[in-house]
C-alpha cells in the first residue's frame, strides 16, 4: 500500500493516468502524478506488468510505461451484472481479445473467480448451447466459441492457490455437451483451494471396465485417503448418469464415509439413480461440497 491507497486504488488511478497515453511515462512521472514513492511505484510496476495490465519500453536509460490494450476498470461488486452481456457481446462477434481482455481486466479488478465463472461462464455456455439448438449457428461455430471459453477458464487456472490436501474432487463429464460445464466446475474447485482431477470427456470410457479403472485412478489421487473425496459426474442424459453412478456408487460404499458421490444433470421422476446429491444446478452441487468438507473438521 502506498501513501493509504490500497492495491486496486492504485491500479484505478494508473488506469487513468496512462489511458489513450500513446508516448507511455515514465516511473518517476506515475509516482508524481500518483502521489507514492519511486521505490514502491517500481515494485508496482513490475507486479501489474506481470499481470498483463502493463508494459513497458526501454528508451536509452528511461524506462517508459503503457497501459495494454483494451484495459478496463470495474467496481466490483456492483458490476457483476454488466460483465455477463459483455462477455456474451465479444464472445459471439469472435473478438476474443477482449473477452480475454475482459475477463483480466474483472480479474485485476477484484472479481472473484467463483463468481465471474458462475455469473459470466455459466451464462455463456448456455447461450452458446441455445444459439445452437435454435439453428442459429453450427457445429463448427459453436466448437469455436466454446473453445474461446475453455481458454478465458485457463485464464483463472493461472492463479496460484494453495490446495487442501483434505479437499479432494475428481470432475468428470458423461458426455461431449457436458465437457465445458465441468471444466468451468473444476475451476470453481481449484478457485476454492480444492485438489482437482479434471477428467473431461468420459464417454469413450463408458463399458465394463470403467469401475476398474476409476478404482486405480482412485488409488493414485487418494493415496492415504486424507480428507474427503468427492466425484462431481455431469450428464445431460439420464442414462449417462446412470451408468457412471451405477459403476462408482460400490467403490463409494466400500471406501467409507468420506467419499462421496454427486451427480449433476436432470434426472426424471422416475429414475431411480443413486447418489449422495443430485441437481441441475452447479451452484447446490458447490455448495454441498464446501458444507460436506466444513462438516469433516
Amino acid at each position: 500500500m502506498g501513501k493509504g491507497y490500497s492495491t486496486e486504488e492504485i491500479r484505478q488511478k494508473l488506469i487513468s493516468i496512462l489511458d489513450d497515453n500513446v508516448s507511455g511515462m515514465s516511473g518517476v512521472e506515475i509516482s508524481e502524478k500518483i502521489g507514492v514513492s519511486r521505490i514502491t511505484m517500481s515494485k508496482y510496476l513490475k507486479v501489474f506488468a506481470a499481470e498483463g495490465l502493463l508494459r513497458q519500453k526501454n528508451i536509452g536509460n528511461v524506462t517508459l510505461w503503457f497501459l495494454e490494450p483494451g484495459q478496463e476498470s470495474f467496481n466490483f461488486p456492483d458490476d457483476y451484472f454488466k460483465i455477463s452481456p459483455q462477455y456474451i457481446e465479444y464472445l459471439v462477434k469472435g473478438n476474443e481479445d477482449q473477452v480475454y481482455s475482459l475477463i483480466r481486466n474483472c480479474l485485476n479488478s477484484g472479481g472473484t473467480v467463483n463468481r465471474l465463472v458462475l455469473e459470466v461462464i455459466f451464462p455463456s455456455i448456455e447461450h452458446v448451447k441455445k444459439l445452437y439448438d435454435d439453428g442459429k449457428i453450427g457445429t463448427s461455430e459453436q466448437n469455436l466459441l466454446m473453445n474461446t471459453i475453455s481458454k478465458s477458464l485457463q485464464i483463472f487456472n493461472q492463479i496460484q492457490i494453495v490446495s487442501d490436501p483434505k479437499k479432494n474432487v475428481i470432475v468428470m463429464a458423461a458426455d461431449t455437451q457436458s465437457r465445458l460445464a465441468s471444466e468451468a466446475s473444476s475451476t470453481v474447485y481449484h478457485s476454492d483451494g480444492w485438489r482437482v482431477s479434471h477428467l473431461g470427456d468420459m464417454s469413450s470410457s463408458i463399458n465394463v471396465l470403467f469401475d476398474l479403472d476409476f478404482q486405480k485412478l482412485i488409488g493414485k489421487v487418494w493415496k492415504q485417503k486424507p480428507g474427503i473425496l468427492i466425484v462431481v459426474v455431469f450428464s445431460q442424459t439420464d442414462e449417462g448418469l446412470n451408468f457412471f453412478a451405477d459403476s462408482i456408487n460400490p467403490i463409494v460404499e466400500k471406501s467409507g464415509k468420506n467419499m462421496k458421490l454427486a451427480l449433476c444433470g436432470k434426472v426424471s421422476k422416475k429414475s431411480k439413480i443413486r447418489a449422495d446429491l443430485i441437481s441441475e444446478k452447479i451452484e447446490d452441487i458447490l455448495q454441498w461440497s464446501q458444507t460436506v468438507s466444513e462438516n469433516l473438521k
